[in-house]
């Protein structure tokens, strides 16, 4: 399983493609995803089956916010994503929900950067390195 996030330019959209490997889906013939972006709807969102016997489904989600998820396997079998962003007790039963957090990595500020350029001494008032002492052997 999988999830690959790409963030929109404007940084308000984050695409979202989930993924379940062949391995993960152990045979399914049909497997859809469950959460807060479709009120949990079991039916609402299928994945689509690769020749490679993978599943996946893309989505776009608002950023700035973290959604819980899990996967539905052929109607019967509910699994969480093996490599999601984290996990969280689900609040009504005894297992976990599966998290994507869709929050845009944030970049170094150019002010830092230029502030920390600043700081570093420029070559000519760097100490020349000391010699190393040699010493002689004598006979």
């Amino acid at each position: 399983m999988a999830l690959k996030k790409t963030f929109s330019a404007d940084g308000k959209k984050c695409k979202v493609v989930f993924t379940v490997k062949k391995e993960a889906a152990q045979g399914a013939k049909s497997i859809s995803i469950a959460g807060d972006f479709n009120s949990w709807s079991s039916t609402e969102t299928p994945l689509k089956k690769a020749k490679d016997g993978s599943f996946s489904v893309e989505l776009e989600l608002a950023t700035g916010k973290e959604y819980q998820f899990r996967y539905l396997l052929d109607g019967s079998r509910w699994d969480n994503d093996w490599e999601a962003d984290k996990y969280i007790p689900a609040p009504f039963s005894s297992t976990d929900n599966s998290v994507v957090v869709c929050v845009v990595p944030k970049k170094e500020a150019p002010a830092k950067k230029a502030a920390a350029k600043a700081e570093k001494k420029p070559a000519a008032e760097k100490k020349p390195a000391a010699k190393k002492a040699t010493a002689k052997k004598s006979k």
